[in-house]
């Protein structure tokens, strides 16, 4: 298996954790991983995400439960305003974003912009839609 970017699968791991209601073991963790990634290395990836304060931890047995300690949107928004913020080009960097985007996904970005959407992400009818 190659070797996932850094940083990859500290977001792969939160996004299963959000996955799993967002409070997880390490091997229920392990499970839902592509790659299948080795149990100590899961769960040095948790103690990295404890220690930058994305997840809390509290024992269950032997083991611990780990929990997202901020909502997955938020973490989410955050990288990706900071790869924007770090372009040197940030205008070409959201045209190519956008032209990546499915319908859908465009839709909801319009309606968004345009303010009929609210800030979990449902869009408020009769806004954001052109006649």
């Amino acid at each position: 298996m190659p070797r996932r970017p850094l940083g990859q699968l500290e977001a792969e791991v939160l996004a299963a954790l959000a996955g799993l209601g967002g409070s997880a073991r390490t091997a229920e963790l392990v499970e839902r991983l592509d790659g299948e990634p080795a149990y100590t290395t899961v769960n040095t990836i948790l103690h990295r995400l404890h220690e930058k304060r994305l997840v809390t931890r509290t024992r269950a047995g032997r083991h611990y439960r780990y929990r997202l300690a901020i909502d997955e949107s938020e973490l989410v928004a955050g990288r990706m305003r900071e790869h924007l913020r770090l372009a040197s080009d940030p205008g070409t960097v959201l045209s190519r974003f956008v032209s990546t985007l499915s319908d859908e996904e465009a839709r909801q970005l319009r309606a968004f912009l345009e303010g009929a959407v609210t800030e979990e992400g449902a869009v408020i009818e009769g806004r954001g839609e052109r006649g």
